[in-house]
């Protein structure tokens, strides 16, 4: 769970404070659990879910694309050549800006879909679809100068 707050937040402090918080939700809210799922998918929503309130509560980390004048390019996820550590994909990943990180977290890492994250943050499918590829794009030109 850790982890996941990490991904998300990156700063060290934010994380821990935000994964108490979850833990102290979820002790109150076990009464709730039906059992649907296993225990630590319940778990990893709530702090999913927390990480997400926090960065809300926070700042307003999705930046208009167009009005940026950002393109995108589509590209496909073709070999780049490169064999890198996982630690430097973290930290390549850490340095994303926030809205991009929050949706490639999302998407690649905890496994949901588009939609499912234009609701969970309020944006519209396709900023998330944006975001995701924008992720992607400034990861590969990240990992490719290192």
């Amino acid at each position: 769970m850790y982890n996941i707050a990490m991904r998300m937040l990156v700063n060290k402090m934010d994380a821990e404070d935000v994964l108490q918080e979850a833990f102290v939700t979820a002790f109150k809210k076990i009464g709730d659990y039906r059992g649907d799922a296993p225990v630590g998918a319940w778990l990893r929503r709530i702090v999913i879910n927390h990480c997400i309130n926090f960065l809300q509560r926070s700042k307003s980390f999705f930046e208009s694309l167009e009005e940026q004048g950002i393109e995108i390019r589509d590209e496909s996820d073709e070999e780049d050549g490169g064999d890198f550590s996982p630690e430097k994909i973290h930290e390549a990943v850490k340095s994303l800006p926030e809205g991009s990180r929050v949706v490639l977290n999302l998407y690649l890492f905890e496994g949901y879909k588009h939609r499912e994250i234009a609701t969970v943050l309020n944006i519209s499918e396709s900023t998330s679809k944006t975001q995701y590829q924008r992720a992607k794009t400034l990861l590969r030109e990240k990992l490719l100068k290192s």
